[in-house]
């Protein structure tokens, strides 16, 4: 047995002893996972598929070897009882462009975000006022991050396509994911005025398109095809904030955002207390009770679950709602008559 398997566990030994359960005990399905952070987010995508014939199991590639990423979940095991649930990356993008590529969107045992991470699906926008909600107590709508992510994907997305092509052709080495990352940073950011930042955004990113462009004056028909390509995949200008590097979108962008909108919202609650208590002794005591009730903004967006109306996560559940309608082996062997 080849050393990745032994290391780890196979759809076959999962079958075999799926088939020593009685008929009436439920399947279980392992589902591989890339770290820890993705057990919820797959959980979440998952347990609506249970029910009195199946469970999943949401687990990393080993338990006897502490292994994590994409390569370590794409085994050569995988089969009915053994999925693998991955960040598409750039690999949905590509196109089956590379060898991962191909193995991600070929398989018919992998399942993948579609947005870039599970990260990108966190942040979708109409979530994050519920987040803020759930960080500081307040419901004030002071931002709008819907329209603010739709004018940030609209400013990135020219030089978004230059990324994809530089991937798509082996050219990253010119731009690479670090580079984009670097670029499209909003950097300073206020609450009330936050047009500067996009202002400031879109210059950075005319500035490296020109760049590009000098770099390859003979790239425009190409760079038209993948614009194509890819808004053939779902990407468009309103929405390439999902499709983006995940930890970057979430930590540089995403998350400086949301501390300043909260810090914000903390205020007007803790002016409110200031404002309406009748003593001294009574806003120590509410204030106490609220800081205390505060939530960080990281742990909430990783537990939020708002996302699930996100198209890219409803793309998931369609590809797994039809892996489950296939005629299953297993299901037929342990019903078939005895002879």
């Amino acid at each position: 047995m080849p050393k990745k398997l032994r290391d780890s566990i196979s759809s076959s030994y999962i079958d075999a002893a799926n088939r020593l359960k009685s008929k009436t005990a439920r399947r279980r399905i392992v589902a591989y996972v890339e770290s820890y952070d993705d057990i919820l987010f797959w959980r979440s995508v998952l347990s609506r598929f249970e029910n009195d014939k199946r469970y999943f199991e949401v687990m990393l590639p080993s338990h006897k070897r502490l292994e994590r990423g994409k390569k370590a979940v794409l085994v050569d095991g995988l089969g009915e009882s053994l999925i693998a649930c991955v960040d598409a990356d750039y690999d949905y993008l590509l196109q089956g462009a590379t060898p991962q590529s191909k193995k991600m969107l070929e398989s018919p045992y992998v399942f993948h975000s579609y947005a870039y991470a599970i990260e990108n699906i966190q942040c979708y926008a109409p979530s994050l006022h519920e987040v803020c909600v759930m960080v500081t107590l307040n419901d004030h709508r002071i931002f709008d991050f819907e329209d603010y992510l739709q004018r940030y994907s609209e400013a990135i997305f020219p030089l978004f396509i230059w990324s994809v092509w530089a991937y798509r052709t082996g050219n990253y080495r010119d731009f690479t994911l670090t580079d984009l990352a670097r670029i499209i940073d909003p950097g300073g950011f206020n609450v009330f005025n936050p047009q500067y930042s996009i202002d400031h955004l879109r210059h950075k990113v005319a500035t490296k398109v020109r760049q590009l462009q000098a770099l390859y004056p003979d790239n425009k028909e190409q760079y038209l095809k993948v614009k194509e390509d890819i808004k053939a995949l779902g990407v468009t200008p309103q929405t390439t904030y999902l499709y983006v590097q995940g930890h970057s979108l979430f930590d540089n962008v995403i998350v400086p955002i949301m501390s300043k909108v909260c810090n914000r919202l903390r205020m007007e609650r803790q002016e409110e207390i200031t404002r309406t208590a009748r003593h001294h002794t009574q806003r120590r005591n509410e204030m106490s009770c609220y800081e205390h009730s505060l939530q960080d903004i990281r742990q909430m967006l990783k537990k939020n679950l708002g996302y699930m109306q996100c198209p890219e996560f409803q793309h998931i559940q369609l590809d797994v709602e039809r892996f489950l309608a296939q005629p299953s082996t297993l299901n037929s062997e342990r019903t078939s008559p005895e002879t």
